[in-house]
């Protein structure tokens, strides 16, 4: 592995790192905020990867590092814990934390893309790769920010259980449809693994055309 493709890999991990952080400690506020101290009580309700990373280690330190550096692709996952009896009870607010993770991830999206629209217009930020001036080094940071949130945001907002999309359905239902959702999720829980599968074919779908748009704004004349 060259330095280059080191330096670049172990970026994409950082931003994985500290994206997923802020996408667990907003389901964590959520909750907290929605009477569910089970996170907040866990250390989940933090910035600080630590606690995420100690409730997930393989799906935030070992796979991901494994799919950057043996050239597999970032990999990875993380979970902040709640009281299934208070989604059940109060599956509104329970939609309202499963809506929180992605929207962190969509809110960090356009913050970077907005810092790398601003700093190519006025100059201070160039194209490239982590090869050359600093410039470039941020310019890199930001647009893997970007790329990756939007991922993360679009792939957890499809509507198929585990992914918070499936949670996010009971604020559009009445109260017993939404806690019908819920308790449809702890029952069919075993098969949850075809939601992921299901999530994956499709994403790409919906996520390209929105990376494509996002571009557009970002390098309007490139």
């Amino acid at each position: 592995m060259t330095p280059e493709l080191f330096a670049s890999g172990f970026m994409q991990y950082v931003v994985f790192l500290l994206s997923t952080t802020c996408h667990e400690a907003a389901h964590a506020l959520a909750a907290k905020m929605g009477g569910d101290m089970t996170a907040f009580e866990g250390g989940q309700v933090t910035l600080n990867p630590l606690p995420h990373i100690k409730r997930e280690p393989f799906g935030m330190v070992l796979m991901p590092l494994l799919g950057i550096f043996a050239g597999g692709g970032l990999i990875g996952w993380a979970s902040a814990p709640y009281d299934p009896l208070w989604s059940i009870r109060h599956p509104k607010r329970a939609g309202l934390m499963s809506l929180a993770g992605p929207a962190a991830n969509f809110t960090l999206a356009i913050l970077a893309g907005l810092a790398l629209h601003i700093g190519l217009a006025t100059g201070s930020l160039s194209r490239g790769n982590l090869d050359g001036s600093m410039a470039e080094g941020i310019a890199a940071v930001l647009s893997t920010f970007f790329t990756l949130n939007l991922l993360l945001g679009v792939f957890n907002l499809l509507p198929f259980p585990p992914l918070d999309g499936y949670g996010a359905l009971s604020l559009f239902t009445s109260e017993e449809g939404a806690r019908k959702l819920v308790e449809w999720r702890f029952k069919f829980r075993g098969i949850a693994i075809l939601g992921l599968v299901l999530g994956w074919r499709i994403v790409d779908t919906i996520y390209q055309p929105l990376l494509q748009f996002g571009i557009n704004l970002i390098y309007p004349n490139r």
